[in-house]
This record gives C-alpha cells, structure tokens and sequence, in this order.
C-alpha cells in the first residue's frame, strides 16, 4: 500500500534520512524502531505531507505523491490518521471538540452526523460520557485514547501512531497497544508505529523495520528481528550498551 523509494531529508546541513527504502503491505501493522533522534518522526511526516523530500518518492497504491500539487496532496493526507506522541490536544477545545475536528473541516457531515461519529469514535476506544470535558481534566492514558479517536473519526485507512506508549505509564500503554490491533481487526487499517519500545514492538507487529543512520538496515518478522545477524539490530533489540551504536 506504501512504497518509500531512496527518501533523502537533511537539516541545517546535518543529513537525517539518507535514503530510505521501506514498503508496507495493506492492512499489516509496521513497526519502524531506532533510537531517539533517528528519524523517525522525520519519517511520518513525509508519509502524510507535513514534510517534503529533498528527493527521493513516496507511493500510496502505486500513485507517486510527494510531487502532487497542494491540494492534491491535501486528499491524500485525509486518507490518514495521526495518533501524536503527546496526543496534541486543542486545550481550549472540549473532547468533543477535538474529536470533531477534522470532521468538521474537511467533510460535508451535518450535526447530528458529527455528533453520532464523535460518540462511536469515543466509545470504540473505550471512552464514555467524556464529551465535555476539557483536556487538563484528563489523564495521560485518556488523551491518549482521545488522540486516537480524533484519529479515527473519519475512518482513515492508514493510522500513524508517533511513539504512542511515550508519557503514560505501562498499563495504560498496553491498553493503548491492544486498541491498536483491536482497530487492525474491527477496520482493516494499515498501521504505521514508531517507537523504541520492544515490548510494544514484539507485541504490536506484523513486520518491523529499524532504522539507523538515515537508511532501514533491517526488515522482517518478530521472529526474525529476534535472531538477525545484524550486531546493530541485537544490540539495539536488546538494549546493551556495549557495541556498535556508539551514540545511543
């Protein structure tokens, strides 16, 4: 469903991406794993347009759009949600609000249909009667699951999670990891997860891919990450501090 083709991206002259290649079949969860400052946020925002290549392409269905026109870039993104490392709620916007969003702008839904989205998007991810609550009454786990409502309110069939166990604490992480292949199985999306977490990494993906010094070095199956060759990838999946990623 996604194909990244020699994606290059550089800051203020230091390189961050340097060519990465990478495709995710439909429907399947990807993992992109690498330590902090890799690149992998870097990664997603090329992935819904909110960054553009220096060069290289990126493919949804075979359709090359990293060069399509503004709004022609702006359809592609409303195919996917965004699940934010801190959740990126509106402050001054109830929950209801914030979860609206999105439909609001960029639908043509009327009230009352806003209205039953809105209530079906809180409630698949286990929210109830939380409609009017501002987001400091909530707690990290409940932004969380608010981000990932807004995320899925108009039914996107890509969902972009950016870190989403960062800041709350473990339980309520795996919850949020449960409704992640709970949204794979009940709407069929393809997911994209960044994270450095391996326990959710083991338990959230079909393929992991892990990103080092700009490129993917590594793709395969839990299974197959877990007894790769790669003394980068070990190190990494294990969390050692001895060998060679010198920087971490």
């Amino acid at each position: 469903m996604i194909r990244i083709v020699g994606l290059h991206k550089t800051f203020g002259g230091k390189p961050v991406l340097q060519g990465v290649d990478l495709e995710i079949a439909r429907g399947e969860v990807m993992v992109v794993i690498g330590q902090s400052g890799s690149g992998k946020s870097v990664l997603l925002k090329h992935l819904i347009g909110l960054l553009a290549p220096d060069r290289g392409e990126i493919y949804i269905d075979d359709r090359e759009v990293t060069c399509l026109p503004r709004q022609a870039r702006l359809a592609v993104a409303r195919r996917f949600g965004y699940l934010f490392q801190g959740a990126a709620l509106f402050d001054s916007l109830t929950v209801a609000e914030n979860v609206a969003f999105g439909l609001e702008r960029y639908t043509t839904f009327g009230r009352d249909e806003i209205r039953q989205r809105v209530t079906e998007s809180l409630e698949r991810v286990g929210l109830r009667g939380v409609e009017d609550l501002m987001p400091h009454e909530l707690s990290g786990g409940m932004k969380k699951r608010v981000g990932l409502a807004r995320a899925i309110a108009y039914r996107p069939e890509i969902i972009l999670y950016d870190e989403p166990s960062t800041g709350i604490d473990p339980i309520r992480a795996d919850s949020i990891n449960d409704l992640i292949l709970q949204l794979k199985r009940e709407l069929g999306v393809t997911s994209v997860v960044i994270t450095h977490d391996m326990v959710i990494t083991f338990k959230l993906a079909d393929r992991i891919a892990m990103l080092y010094e700009g490129r993917i070095i590594e793709v395969g199956s839990p299974a197959e990450i877990k007894v790769s060759a790669n003394p980068v990838v070990q190190q990494f999946i294990h969390g050692r501090a001895t060998g060679p990623i010198k920087d971490y």
